[in-house]
């Protein structure tokens, strides 16, 4: 006997994609232009849902770490109270209706499969921005920004301060096709290989001129869009301080700080070593193990975050289970992570291993560029300011914000999108 589907309207589905507050109709549904851009919908089938929750009852338990909790990572009495709760309480239905009110589409670009939501306002002038997730997100992190990005009437802004929304999935995350090579022999899903599918994606869309935002790996490819398209980049921003040229470090704060990054090489890089070098050997118990997949990716949530070390100050169970089923249910987290090998992430000493090339500036034009410094990864220390000895004169925006880990679109929005609206409004006329 089929589920019914779940009955959700447009509040419940934005309050549950983290969008909380008295929201209205999102903009009206996006219309196809091309032929090969696809419409698409999130569906899991019935067996898939009964064949995880089979593999939860049964999950298999490691003895128990020695020391503190979460010392030698995901933490045992953790884990099986998130596990209970994902085969006993968790509603995949309600979220994947929730994920399906947005606008979906698959396309594919040089023989390789891409997932992108497209959310357009209903505000005439609005801006076109690409939205580029990292790891572990997924275009999930990104979620709660769209509403405030398309309607910012609803959420502190004016009707000039809306974009039109573009959210892709990185080849090999959830619903875009495994990477593949491309034509010149280069892995689809290194940062200069991903920058040229986003500039035809746009060109898909009709986008001529827009602005880019991205963290983690999309840090480096929104860097990397604003020197490969100067001419079409409004402007590029991303979290963090401003670059900065190296330098022994002058002050107590600063030698701190490298101190910081000796021991978090030390103790919190070991999974890009391993996803680096040998993807392929994690990816069969990460596919196979809900559990493990959970296990894997909750790590980094509470590493990276700005929770005080209890992960769910700032993801509820729910949104972590969403995040893990994306993965689960489309089988990518094993390829998810290849994006450290294609980059080159096996850290050999003093250099790094299969570098693929470096993206090619055009032209000798600066982007502007907007850097909005949250607290970062809690498991180092933050960058001191005085590091940047001179702020390059294309960075028109430098924010300073005491909150926000290394996923500020899903932990901090509002923030986020205030930083957005700031940067960009001095550009949407230019």
């Amino acid at each position: 006997m089929a589920t019914p589907k779940p009955t959700i309207n447009r509040r419940q589905a934005l309050e549950l994609l983290g969008a909380v507050s008295a929201l209205p109709v999102l903009a009206p549904r996006s219309s196809v232009a091309q032929s090969d851009l696809s419409p698409f919908k999130i569906h899991v089938s019935n067996r898939e849902l009964a064949d995880l929750r089979r593999r939860l009852a049964n999950t298999v338990w490691p003895p128990d770490a020695t020391g503190k909790p979460w010392s030698m990572g995901t933490d045992l009495a953790f884990m099986k109270q998130l596990v209970a709760y994902w085969h006993d309480k968790y509603d995949w239905r309600t979220h994947e209706a929730a994920l399906n009110t947005l606008d979906h589409f698959t396309t594919t670009i040089e023989g390789q499969k891409i997932h992108f939501i497209h959310q357009k306002s209903r505000h005439a002038g609005a801006m076109p921005i690409i939205v580029t997730h990292g790891y572990p997100g997924s275009i999930w992190e990104m979620l709660p920004l769209i509403p405030r990005l398309i309607d910012p009437t609803a959420h502190g802004g004016t009707a000039a301060d809306a974009f039109h929304a573009v959210v892709p999935a990185l080849p090999g995350y959830p619903f875009s096709g495994e990477p593949i090579l491309s034509s010149s022999g280069a892995p689809n899903n290194s940062t200069p290989r991903i920058v040229e599918l986003w500039g035809q994606l746009m060109d898909k869309l009709g986008y001529k001129r827009f602005g880019a935002y991205g963290s983690d790996w999309g840090a480096g490819i929104t860097t990397g869009l604003g020197q490969r398209f100067p001419d079409r980049l409004i402007g590029t921003a991303i979290p963090g301080p401003p670059p900065r040229t190296p330098r022994e470090p002058k002050t107590d704060e600063e030698r701190a700080y490298y101190a910081s990054l000796d021991e978090y090489n030390i103790w919190e890089t070991a999974y890009q070593r391993i996803q680096g070098s040998k993807p392929q050997s994690m990816a069969y118990g990460l596919t196979d193990s809900p559990a493990g997949a959970a296990a894997w990716a909750v790590e980094k949530l509470r590493g990276w975050s700005d929770c005080q070390g209890d992960v769910e100050r700032r993801f509820s169970k729910d949104q972590i289970l969403t995040l893990v089923s994306l993965y689960w249910h489309s089988r990518t987290m094993g390829t998810a992570v290849r994006i450290y090998h294609a980059n080159g992430l096996a850290r050999v000493p003093g250099q790094r291993a299969n570098v693929p090339p470096q993206i090619q500036p055009t032209g000798g034009k600066k982007v502007p560029q907007g850097y909005f410094d949250f607290v970062g990864i809690t498991s180092r220390a933050r960058p001191p300011k005085s590091l940047v000895d001179k702020v390059p004169e294309n960075v028109t925006l430098w924010s300073y914000h005491d909150r926000g880990g290394h996923f500020p679109a899903i932990e901090e929005p509002q923030l986020l999108v205030e930083d957005l609206r700031k940067f960009f409004g001095p550009f949407r006329s230019a």
